[in-house]
């Protein structure tokens, strides 16, 4: 029976650590794509890629579902505006003015920290004095990261236009977030995933339209551009939230969400290892304080 246990939290961790590793992999890419395509481009090619890998397995579970779908269709439009049209557009946005191992602590550090003052704000959740306490550390991370250390540049409040989109990109996920938790249950996750997949590639779609007609510039279609679409239509969209929603199946919620504070490792590793970007002190440290918080406020939370 232990054994059983053991295998079973085992083969959670693991999916766990994939969904993450795929995660992480999102900033790369917006980082190293940066100058072949336009982000609104990116974003809408790696949406609609998604949408038509899961639909042969999702479409029946849509079809049976279709009269709780069209009854909560204001909420699911929100969802996939922020989630899915707002959030990764942004963070593509970012890839062009800031790098990729930025993009990972600020993007996945600040999101948490936006969806706790609104959850306190409008779902009136309480903050247990070690949740405070992490969201502080977290804060400090980010400050000490953006500032590059320089007092200087904290009182002068100058930040790049880069990661002014990033933290715009987390704000919209932490407002995803909130929205997720009043998904109604008679919707089954894979109907979830699908509908809000194709309705933020819908939603993409005019934008498309608009940016292609100012840009005037095709796209160098490569090996390597192609590559990074399927990787994130496939790798990113659906397969890490497979190997997300079947770890949280195994773990528990609490326990799974723990093991997002690795997104931020995993990018700084690709960064420097496929970018060639330098890791400073300052992103050592930064790390340090945000991954501690992160880990403080959610362990706490956990086990309450």
């Amino acid at each position: 029976m232990q054994s059983k246990l053991s295998n079973h939290i085992v083969q959670g961790f693991l999916l766990a650590i994939i969904a993450t590793l795929l995660w992480s992999g999102n900033f790369i890419i917006a980082r190293k794509v940066s100058n072949v395509i336009s982000p609104i481009s990116l974003a809408f090619y790696r949406w609609a890629c998604a949408s038509l890998v899961l639909f042969p397995f999702a479409y029946k579970k849509v079809y049976s579902e279709l009269n709780h779908l069209k009854a909560n269709w204001k909420i699911l439009s929100l969802i996939a505006l922020t989630g899915i049209a707002l959030f990764n557009t942004f963070v593509y946005v970012a890839g062009h003015n800031t790098t990729a191992i930025n993009m990972a602590l600020i993007g996945t550090t600040s999101s948490p920290i936006f969806a706790t003052i609104m959850a306190v704000v409008f779902l009136k959740e309480r903050l247990s004095f070690y949740r405070i306490i992490g969201m502080i550390l977290c804060i400090l991370g980010i400050v000490l990261l953006i500032s590059k250390g320089s007092w200087e540049v904290l009182l002068s409040f100058k930040f790049s236009s880069g990661d002014a989109w990033i933290l715009a990109g987390a704000f919209a996920f932490a407002v995803y977030n909130i929205l997720v938790r009043r998904k109604p249950i008679q919707i089954s996750a894979l109907s979830f995933l699908l509908i809000i997949f194709v309705l933020g590639t819908l939603m993409l779609f005019p934008f498309f339209i608009i940016e292609q007609s100012i840009v005037k510039k095709s796209i160098d279609w490569s090996n390597s551009l192609i590559g990074s679409i399927l990787y994130l239509g496939i790798g990113t969209s659906v397969l890490a939230f497979w190997c997300w929603n079947l770890a949280i199946s195994k773990l528990g919620a609490g326990r799974t969400v723990l093991f997002g504070n690795l997104i931020p490792i995993f990018s700084t590793l690709e960064a420097v290892l496929i970018l060639g970007e330098a890791i400073t002190p300052i992103h050592f440290y930064s790390g340090i304080l945000v991954i501690g918080g992160l880990v403080i406020a959610n362990f706490t939370f956990t086990n309450k």
